[in-house]
């Protein structure tokens, strides 16, 4: 029987009808794998070896009583079969080392999900400039007076470790509070802030298209603004419609796959509005479960179909 163990933010504070995670589990444990869990604080290194503080994990698709979990125990890493690197960002220096950990594991023989070297090398708001005939015109910098010479009218303003909508802004020459907004996320100076010139084809919706394998799945969740929010996210409010595939997705998808798959990264959302791509979402991909919902299908099934399959 395999053993997958799950790295992942605290499993009692999922949303369970929503989260992508919880649906990789279920469709793990109904194939008859073992299911171990932990978080950040379980990883370890002895000398070269990686260890994780283990919990046996079983669960169920029950909004009220959703998982139990015995007492953790140490165990080499080595001796898992897959792991699951499901773990939200920010991509921060303790989140780097994870990886680190978990290549560690890998060069033992462990399939980690996705790519630990990928999940380093793949940052969420960057990874998208490798492909700049895909994206909107952007500008990345520290630098204030950088940042306001980006002339396209209006402007979307972001952290490049943020999530979920947060500490996102919309702005443009003649809005008094600009200056603000660029110290605000450049730190004064420290941090680097994304531009992009506003995609007015938000209001049609910020698609996420989830990729197997460097395939996507035929239908895009449409994360459609609510109110006066320009928004999108699903975090801050916004309505997930499904939609097949454009010939534009399909397009994008086209060019970004043979990229994800050389890098090992099996299960990545990528996010479109209009015809530019916009993020490329490597640590934990959601939408699975909407996605199912709306359209009768198995998304973490098409996964473990993968995975089990061998290597991509």
């Amino acid at each position: 029987m395999t053993a997958v163990a799950v790295l992942m933010d605290p499993i009692g504070a999922i949303h369970v009808e929503k989260d992508s995670t919880l649906a990789l589990l279920l469709e793990a444990q109904r194939r008859g794998h073992d299911l171990l869990y932990m978080t950040q604080g379980d990883l370890a290194l002895r000398d070269a070896v990686p260890y994780a503080r283990l919990a046996t994990l079983r669960v169920r698709d029950d909004p009220d009583n959703w998982f139990s979990l015995d007492l953790p125990h140490w165990r080499d890493l080595r001796e898992i079969d897959i792991v699951l690197a499901r773990k939200d960002p920010p991509f921060d220096a303790q989140f780097l080392y994870d990886t680190m950990v978990l290549e560690l594991a890998q060069q033992g023989g462990v399939r980690v999900i996705n790519d630990p070297r990928g999940l380093r090398d793949a940052n969420e708001k960057l990874f998208s400039l490798h492909f700049p005939q895909c994206i909107p015109p952007t500008v990345i910098a520290r630098d204030a007076a950088e940042i306001r010479r980006f002339e396209h009218g209006d402007v979307v303003l972001k952290p490049l470790d943020g999530m979920g909508g947060r500490s996102i802004f919309r702005s443009g020459r003649g809005d008094p509070n600009l200056n603000v907004i660029i110290e605000t996320l450049t730190g004064e100076g420290r941090n680097f802030t994304i531009a992009q010139r506003y995609i007015p084809e938000i209001r049609d919706g910020d698609k996420r298209i989830l990729m197997v394998d460097g395939e996507p799945v035929p239908y895009v969740l449409a994360r459609m603004p609510q109110g006066d929010d320009f928004r999108g996210n699903l975090a801050r409010g916004g309505k997930g419609v499904g939609r097949p595939l454009s010939d534009s997705d399909r397009k994008i998808a086209a060019q970004v796959g043979p990229e994800l798959r050389k890098r090992g990264m099996r299960f990545v959302g990528l996010d479109v509005i209009g015809d530019y791509l916009t993020e490329v979402n490597v640590t934990s991909p959601t939408c699975i479960r909407e996605l199912d919902t709306q359209f009768d299908l198995n998304i973490a099934g098409t996964l473990f179909d993968a995975i089990e399959a061998g290597p991509a």
